[in-house]
C-alpha cells in the first residue's frame, strides 16, 4: 500500500462518517421537534 492509497482511504471514511453522523443528528433533531409540536 501506498501513503496516497492511505490517505484517500482515510478521507473517503471522514466523508461516509460524515454523512453517517449528520444524518442522525438530522434524524435526531427532526424527532425532537415533532415531540415539541405534539
Amino acid at each position: 500500500m501506498s501513503t496516497s492509497a492511505i490517505v484517500v482511504m482515510i478521507i473517503g471514511m471522514l466523508i461516509i462518517w460524515g454523512g453517517l453522523g449528520a444524518s442522525i443528528a438530522y434524524a435526531v433533531s427532526k424527532s425532537r421537534a415533532a415531540k415539541r409540536a405534539a
